[in-house]
């Protein structure tokens, strides 16, 4: 465990970090509009445009989030060779991010969700993708920029929404290669590779993943069923820590034997969208430095907690984050295991 002494050392040392973020793609398109009046070809509201906005998403958005907490993102991806993939390399140039780990590929499309808005409401959601798996050549070329980039990296983030970039077998190479070289491996898992994130560091489910990749059904309110699947999916990925994500009733983290849950913090929820993406990327650079599982899963939970209460997919704000960790005694309280 990393010995540091204090809230502001902490994020002082989340600075020096680079992390490597592997995994799914996609572009976050926005139309807001106002809409007053019911159209006349069908029972659906007109939305007068009010503006529009493409921003990043997906293992793009975990990125982000490494940046705003002061770490190096360091990203890998494909995707296609289309005009959405060259907006998709403008963002990240405008976002100052290195495009040297992206594979633009003539075999794949872009991932584009489009949402439509009026006011604070989502009226439409329309997605362009393509989710079958790489192509051998894809792979290998894969591999050789998360061979490159991992020579840089303090931790891999795999984040895997089940648009094809990930397969049993690259998965399984992925891990092998940071493993070899003791670098932690943290895991934001999606239904169909659920079961093949075997030896990874830290796995982050939540309650819905965790209950479909399993394959199991209980009620929320079931704590010694939950805790049963924990278990069991501990056993089958021998992973050393797992972290579930409970929505408005926080989080519980487990290592081994030993267990915990820590309680959401009230808020105006506005939007959950992101959320997953922020948990994750304080998740790893906690991991980067070693620091507690409590303390991990505690301040991971609150950054999680500061999106929601923005509309739209955005990055965690470093500032109020610290802030509130301040205001809740993060660092210095015995809920959060800090010696």
């Amino acid at each position: 465990m990393t010995q540091i002494s204090s809230l502001e050392g902490l994020f002082e040392a989340f600075n020096n970090l680079a992390v490597l973020v592997v995994g799914d793609v996609m572009i976050d398109s926005y139309l807001w509009g106002k809409s007053t009046r019911i159209s006349p070809e069908a029972p659906v509201p007109i939305v007068n445009v009010v503006r529009r906005e493409k921003r990043l998403g997906g293992a793009a958005n975990v990125a982000l989030n490494v940046e705003a907490m002061g770490a190096t993102a360091l990203l890998c991806s494909v995707i296609g060779n289309d005009p959405d993939g060259n907006d998709y390399l403008r963002l990240m140039e405008e976002n100052g991010l290195s495009t040297e780990g992206i594979l633009q590929s003539p075999e794949r499309v872009t991932t584009i969700k489009h949402r439509i808005l009026a006011g604070a409401q989502q009226l439409l959601r329309v997605d362009s993708e393509i989710e079958h798996n790489l192509t051998e050549q894809e792979e290998r070329l894969l591999e050789e920029r998360y061979l490159k980039l991992l020579e840089k990296a303090d931790v891999v983030i795999f984040e895997d929404y089940d648009k094809g970039v990930f397969s049993g077998q690259n998965i399984g190479r992925f891990l092998q290669l940071a493993n070899a070289r003791g670098i932690p491996s943290v895991v934001d898992p999606k239904k169909k590779n659920f079961l093949s994130y075997r030896g990874c560091t830290l796995f982050k489910p939540n309650l819905k993943e965790l209950k479909e990749g399993l394959k199991v059904e209980f009620s929320d309110e079931n704590l010694p069923a939950f805790e049963g699947a924990v278990a069991d999916l501990q056993e089958r990925l021998q992973v050393q820590q797992v972290l579930v994500t409970l929505s408005e009733r926080g989080v519980f983290v487990a290592e081994g034997k030993d267990k915990a849950y820590i309680g959401a913090h009230r808020r105006a929820i506005s939007d959950v969208s992101g959320a997953g993406d922020t948990v994750i990327s304080i998740a790893a650079l906690c991991m980067a430095l070693r620091t507690s599982k409590e303390l991990m899963a505690g301040l991971s939970n609150l950054g999680g907690g500061l999106v929601c209460e923005q509309v739209g997919v955005v990055p965690v704000n470093k500032e109020r984050l610290f802030e509130e960790a301040r205001q809740v005694r993060l660092f210095q309280s015995d809920e959060y295991g800090i010696a």
